[in-house]
């Protein structure tokens, strides 16, 4: 196991922090990665490769890029001949990252953003992304939810609110749960059985790995407006790697934050699942991230401050033979550091110390 980032649209400047920051491996986060993209969305097979050579080039690896899937599942449901379009444009970017030679892509099966309530104060005045699901109300679904690649609004004015931002392409196609319509959990699963059917037979074709974000959160009973979110529990995970069971390019972007959030026992859940998933080899990456709290009600916290201990989680990995790359995700906000470089930094180095001491 070694430390890596995930990132945005990283200058040569950035990527040079990464690599004195002993990071070994890069998720290029952008959607859409402009870096690579034909006007129509495809992806350039000559762009990838010296996208993937800027990386090696600092010693570092190219782990794997997201696929923009934007609107692909609502649309499967709401607008077939529009996800069947999606699908085509996918299907061409995982051969193109096939032959470019990157060796995993990950998606999201959110529809309606990553959900949150609110904010709450952290050490030294940090500001924690929080969900209650008791809290819920649109007005702050719209101001403290994640939308594809836009963060939450940072509480001072300085960054734009994502309600405004959530018809852009870094919107990643998402909506708001009271926005998206009822969405059932036979909807839910129907929605990821057409992309999985859609394009898991060319990434196993192209030799590409697929690591699918589970929802995040998990949703209480009833769901959120109608809205379930099927991939929030471990039997959900279970069911979906039993739709291509024999398939070693299905796994997961394994969220350890968002499995956390799956239990009333964070620890627990965290452990129970790298047992299970780990001996599969289906853990692609690990968002090496942690909570305060559990299951409906927690915020998002540095790692060294949560209810998941990580060291036990990295003794876990260990014993399943996971070997690849831990990044950072989801740290708070801080005034005092806009940009999330130290923070980041706080975290690649407290997860080198804890593989030191492992």
């Amino acid at each position: 196991m070694y430390i890596g980032e995930q990132l945005i649209n990283p200058t040569d400047e950035r990527l040079r922090l990464s690599a004195q920051l002993g990071c070994k491996g890069i998720v290029i986060d952008s959607r859409p990665n402009r870096d690579v993209c034909n006007d129509d969305g495809t992806w350039d097979v000559e762009r990838l490769k010296a996208q993937k050579a800027r990386i090696e080039r600092l010693g570092m690896k190219l782990e794997g890029l997201a696929l923009d899937v934007g609107s692909i599942l609502l649309d499967s449901l709401r607008d077939p001949p529009k996800a069947e379009k999606i699908a085509d444009r996918l299907r061409q970017n995982i051969r193109a990252a096939g032959a470019a030679g990157v060796p995993m892509l990950k998606y999201t099966v959110a529809m309606v953003g990553i959900t949150r309530t609110g904010v709450t104060e952290g050490r030294g005045g940090m500001q924690c992304s929080t969900f209650k699901a008791d809290e819920y109300a649109p007005d702050s679904d719209a101001r403290f939810s994640y939308w594809g690649t836009v963060l939450p609004e940072d509480g001072h004015g300085t960054s734009a609110s994502p309600k405004d931002q959530m018809h852009t392409a870094e919107a990643g196609g998402q909506v708001m749960a009271s926005q998206a319509g009822a969405i059932s959990e036979a909807d839910g699963w129907r929605a990821i059985e057409f992309v999985v059917r859609s394009l898991l037979p060319t990434a196993t074709e192209a030799g590409v790995k697929l690591a699918c974000h589970p929802h995040d959160p998990a949703y209480p009973p009833g769901g959120l407006n109608g809205v379930h979110h099927v991939l929030g529990s471990l039997d959900g995970l279970k069911r979906f790697i039993a739709l291509a069971q024999d398939n070693p390019y299905h796994g997961f972007n394994f969220c350890q934050g968002t499995i956390a959030e799956m239990s009333k026992d964070p620890n627990a859940v965290v452990q129970e699942a790298i047992q299970i998933f780990g001996p599969q080899k289906r853990i692609f990456m690990v968002h090496f991230r942690n909570i305060v709290g559990g299951y409906c009600d927690f915020r998002e916290a540095l790692p060294d401050e949560g209810s998941v201990d990580m060291l036990a989680a990295l003794r876990a990995y260990k014993a399943v033979g996971y070997d690849g790359v831990l990044c950072p995700d989801h740290v708070p906000l801080s005034d005092v550091d806009p940009d999330r470089e130290r923070l980041f930094s706080f975290c690649l180095g407290y997860t080198r110390g804890l593989l030191q001491t492992l």
